[in-house]
């Protein structure tokens, strides 16, 4: 069985406050259409190299991609590439870094801000260069590619979140406001996802901690949530998922054979 896929990636989303601060999709929680984990971030708990982890399912260490200077295109099979492979269509609504790694280095806003390339790799792309972009934009930016385009798989990835934490800390209003107002966004668009049968994953790429920075090996710099919904996920509560396993489910999701990525069985509704 085949699915279409959202993946929204919160950058810099600690899980305490999404626990705290995410009403809408605790809305959703209480209602049991969604189901919240808490997983842990591979190291160095990095932007760039996470987004790495999550959408190839490689480890930095392994990836290479060990730090958020390096500009290069990414030499692992993504999310992208599998698809793309398989004969499906896909689209991302994301930071730029997303476009060096997957389209084309280094990024070009002139060339690259609005990509509409059957030859690439994100084909379809609305990409921005400016942390505070506003997240109801990207949203909109998303929404636009979703039915222009019908992805099977769209990558969604605000930074308003991420950009608060760098101006004032992990234990301050401004995060926890800014964490409110991604949710609050996000209220407006899924519902019509859900209602159209997407299988949706909000998750982040790392946490923030109080000295306005994230990198380490702090629980609130690895720990982010993981919030599932839709009919293919089992919602088990006892669900132990990794970061590294995202890759493999969203190609399990899309009904991508031989993907040769790790994957949790546990969280698919068995066939």
């Amino acid at each position: 069985m085949t699915a279409k896929v959202i993946l929204v990636v919160l950058d810099g989303l600690n899980f305490a406050v999404a626990e705290q601060c995410m009403g809408f999709l605790h809305a959703l929680t209480e209602r049991e259409l969604a189901t919240l984990y808490k997983i842990e971030c591979e190291l160095p708990s990095l932007s760039r190299p996470l987004y790495e982890a999550i959408l190839t399912g490689v480890t930095p260490a392994l990836s290479g991609i060990t730090h958020n200077r390096i500009t290069r295109n990414s030499s692992e099979r993504s999310i992208f590439h599998l698809a793309r492979a398989a004969g499906l269509t896909t689209a991302a609504a994301a930071y730029h870094w997303i476009s060096e790694l997957y389209n084309r280095t280094p990024y070009d806003a002139v060339r690259d801000r609005y990509t509409e390339d059957a030859a690439l790799t994100i084909p379809y792309g609305c990409f921005y260069h400016t942390d505070h972009y506003p997240d109801d934009h990207l949203l909109l930016d998303a929404e636009w590619l979703r039915r222009k385009h019908d992805p099977a798989f769209l990558l969604v990835h605000p930074m308003n979140i991420d950009d608060a934490g760098h101006r004032a800390g992990l234990d301050s209003a401004a995060y926890r406001n800014a964490a409110r107002n991604a949710d609050g966004a996000l209220s407006h668009h899924l519902p019509q996802w859900i209602a159209d049968g997407y299988q949706i994953l909000i998750t982040a790429d790392h946490g923030m901690n109080n000295d306005r920075s994230h990198g380490g090996i702090l629980p609130e710099e690895r720990e982010v949530p993981l919030y599932v919904i839709g009919d293919r996920f089992s919602h088990r509560h006892s669900c132990v998922p990794r970061q590294t396993e995202l890759c493999g489910l969203v190609c399990e999701l899309l009904g991508i054979a031989d993907h040769g990525k790790p994957v949790t069985p546990a969280m698919l509704v068995e066939e």
